[in-house]
This record gives C-alpha cells, sequence and structure tokens, in this order.
C-alpha cells in the first residue's frame, strides 16, 4: 500500500509534465461542474435558510458519487484473482486518475499562453488567456497588470491543482483528492460572497477554508526550500510568506502568494484588498519564467518532503489501530 501510493504519485506527477491536461469536456472536472450547475440550478430558491441548507448538498452529492464511483472500481480490482494483475490494474488506474486531480503541465501552458501574447504585444489576446485563470476582470489591464496577474494565479493555485491534492490522496487516497478538489470546484463556482451566491456557497467557501489550511501553510514552506534550491532570496521568500500570509482576504491564499513575491523579489498588489512582497512591483517575463520554474520544483519537494513521509505516517497509524 505504501509504494503503492508512491508510486501512483510520483508517476501521476511525470504524465502530467508529459502529456498535461486532457480536453475539458473528458475531464472530470468538467463533469462535477455540470453536476454541481445542475444541483444549483434546481435547489436556488427565495428562502435563505433554505439556500443555505441546500448549499451542503451541492457539495456533498458531487462527494457522494465520485466516492462511489472509486469505491466500486476498486471493488472490482480487488474481485481480480490474480494478485500481480490486480495490483497493477490498481497502479495504473490510481496514476491516472490521480493525474486528474492535478494541473502542473495546465497551468505552465496557461502562463506561458499569457506571457507569449504579451512577448508579441498582444494585450487583448494575453487579457482573454489571463481571464481563464484569474476570477478579476482583465478587460483594462495593462502588461505589469497582466504579468502580475499570471504570477499570483501560479501562486495562489499550486495548492488547488497540485499540493491539496497531493496532501489529500497521501491521508485519505483517491477518494480524498476527489472530493478536495471537489470543493475546490464549488469554490470557485458558487463560493462568492455575492447577493447570488453567498446563502448557496457559503458551505463550500468555508469546507475549502478548512482543507486548505494546513496544505497552504505547508506549501509555503516548500516554496522557501524550493527557492534556497534554485538560488533565489530564500531568506526573503521566508519573511514575507510569515509577514504577509495572513493579508489576503482568504484565509489561505495569502500564504504561497507571500511566499512566491518574496522569493522572485516582487510586489503582488490588488488596489484596496492587498499588498504583498516588498519588492520591484514591474514584473519581467523573466520572473514568469522563474515563477513556472519555483512552481514545478515546489511540487516535486512536496511530494518528497510531505506526501511521501505523510503516507509512511497514515500507514503506521493504520497498523497500529488494526493491531
Amino acid at each position: 500500500m505504501i509504494l503503492e501510493s508512491i508510486i501512483v504519485i510520483g508517476l501521476a506527477i511525470s504524465l502530467d509534465l508529459v502529456l498535461g491536461d486532457p480536453r475539458n469536456r473528458y475531464h472530470p472536472t468538467a463533469w462535477i461542474g455540470n453536476l454541481i450547475g445542475t444541483i444549483t440550478t434546481r435547489i436556488k430558491n427565495e428562502n435563505q435558510n433554505l439556500e443555505k441548507f441546500s448549499g451542503i448538498f451541492i457539495v456533498l452529492v458531487p462527494i457522494s458519487v465520485s466516492t462511489a464511483i472509486l469505491l466500486s472500481l476498486q471493488y472490482g480490482i480487488d474481485f481480480i484473482n490474480i494478485e500481480f494483475l490486480s495490483i497493477l490494474v490498481s497502479i495504473i488506474s490510481g496514476i491516472i486518475l490521480f493525474k486528474l486531480t492535478i494541473a502542473i503541465k495546465g497551468m505552465e501552458r496557461h502562463a506561458l499562453a499569457v506571457l507569449d501574447a504579451v512577448e508579441k504585444n498582444d494585450l487583448n489576446n494575453a487579457r482573454t488567456n489571463l481571464s481563464m485563470i484569474v476570477k478579476r476582470n482583465t478587460k483594462n489591464l495593462d502588461k505589469n497588470h497582466i504579468l502580475s496577474g499570471t504570477l499570483e494565479s501560479l501562486s495562489e493555485n499550486i495548492v488547488d491543482g497540485i499540493t491539496g491534492p497531493m496532501f489529500y490522496f497521501a491521508i485519505f487516497g483517491l477518494p480524498g483528492a476527489f472530493a478536495y478538489r471537489i470543493v475546490n470546484t464549488v469554490d470557485s463556482m458558487v463560493g462568492y460572497k455575492t447577493l447570488m451566491f453567498k446563502n448557496l456557497g457559503w458551505f463550500g467557501a468555508n469546507c475549502d477554508n478548512i482543507l486548505n489550511y494546513i496544505p497552504s501553510r505547508l506549501t509555503g514552506l516548500t516554496i522557501v526550500l524550493g527557492s534556497m534550491l534554485l538560488g533565489h532570496d530564500w531568506k526573503n521568500c521566508y519573511e514575507i510568506f510569515k509577514r504577509d500570509g495572513k493579508k489576503t482576504d482568504s484565509p489561505n491564499a495569502g500564504y504561497p502568494m507571500a511566499a512566491f513575491a518574496g522569493a522572485l523579489g516582487t510586489k503582488f498588489e490588488k488596489l484596496e484588498h492587498y499588498s504583498l512582497g516588498t519588492g520591484d512591483s514591474e514584473i519581467t517575463s523573466k520572473k514568469v519564467k522563474d515563477a513556472i520554474t519555483l512552481m514545478k520544483v515546489t511540487s516535486l519537494l512536496f511530494f518528497g518532503i510531505i506526501s511521501i513521509p505523510l503516507i509512511f505516517f497514515v500507514s503506521l497509524v493504520e497498523l497500529i489501530f488494526i493491531a
């Protein structure tokens, strides 16, 4: 079980770095998003208390469906009488399915698409590409704010799209990784503090805050180590991580963002919301490329120094309770 879990994460990362994500219509996140959208449409009503109660089901129904499917799959694999073949099928299916919860290559591609448009001075295309990875309005952003938004997206989404799934897979296996990604998706779709979604999205938003509490902070510390290995200013990275991690509206997003800002010697600033870092607020193409490299190194380090020890720890606890 220990070796199988380590192989699944390690090869899933490798597969993701080589192939990236499948087309949206084939991606489970798209199916989950459609399911969430269907549920949201059907349960929205004028009664605020009923909406709040219904918001719980927007999270629980997709998690229940995905968990049932994954457990049924494992149950079927366990029926294979040949042990070697059963293990092989379990590993291969685990690699493919866990790979669908992470997006290292996908994040790199989106960032490079924005960067390529900026370098060609095609700011309209750059704004369009950026709008695919950030929630803010990109319509009137200048070159520097486009690049800044790209950096902030990389640093914030490293938890949602990479380290968070690794963390919960290490503890709960595939059902844990998928449940985590479902909560992320719910939060991104309806977890806004707007009149339309504030009641429906409260449960998903709070679940997301709870689930990201530990991974975001561990990721920030891993970024510090990554910045040290890459020759960035790791001391500044650590200081900014500690000082500015709490400055965002989100209780978790600020930690990896602050660590990135400190490592790259730059400043992430969103008017009337936050200012992270003390470096130059002007963003260069090189800093975006450095951020992509730091994201990849952080992902590999998190696997090695967080996920693997966590797998061993969980297995030890299970042995103790079984004994």
